[in-house]
């Protein structure tokens, strides 16, 4: 099983994990040891994007109480700030498994990190699971149905395309054609010392 295929599987495990429930207040309860690192991180990132998703849909309806918006909202920031470090902590490992490759000459750097790849991997198996979801209603249209199974097979196709890309990304950091680097975030509105909002309510 090559690493997309592992992710994938992590990925839709996580969700169907959270759809027994459907609660966005339920506790995640990671099957992998943190000694199984990256099988840990992967489940813990879709996990994450998982309970946003529903946040986003939440926080939506046009009747929500604006207090409750508000708290959604700072719910919401906070764990984009949770999914940004995932993303940072997975690209740690890819750092770790490759640091010692010999980088060949002319060796070129990609345009994001694989851990930026698997976080459109991991929202992508969200757009799958909820479109598929709408594809299979027997309380809507046939036009609505027919419309969802139509963007269904292009969210697979791309699931196709995506997981290739990143297969063929690890490959050649594996095999020194490409090198990586991590650019930490550096999020600024979070930082009391950064957000002048914020530096200014000391």
């Amino acid at each position: 099983m090559n690493f997309t295929e592992k992710a994938w599987n992590i990925f839709n495990q996580s969700i169907n994990d959270y759809h027994v429930h459907n609660d966005v207040y339920a506790t995640i309860q990671n099957p992998y040891a943190e000694s199984d690192l990256i099988e840990h991180l992967l489940y813990k990132k879709n996990w994450i994007d998982t309970v946003q998703w529903h946040l986003e849909d939440i926080i939506r309806d046009p009747e929500i109480d604006p207090i409750d918006a508000l708290k959604l909202k700072r719910w919401i920031d906070k764990s984009n700030q949770e999914r940004t470090d995932m993303v940072e902590y997975i690209d740690s490992w890819f750092l770790q498994q490759y640091g010692q490759v010999q980088i060949q000459e002319g060796a070129k750097i990609n345009t994001e990190s694989p851990a930026w790849a698997i976080d459109r991997f991991s929202i992508l198996a969200l757009k799958v699971y909820h479109m598929r979801e709408e594809a299979n209603r027997t309380d809507a249209s046939p036009e609505h149905i027919a419309q969802c199974q139509t963007k269904l097979n292009v969210l697979l196709e791309q699931h196709q395309d995506l997981s290739t890309a990143i297969e063929e990304l690890i490959q050649d950091l594996e095999a020194g054609r490409k090198y990586m680097k991590v650019y930490k975030q550096m999020k600024m509105y979070n930082d009391d010392e950064l957000n002048p909002v914020l530096r200014n309510k000391k």
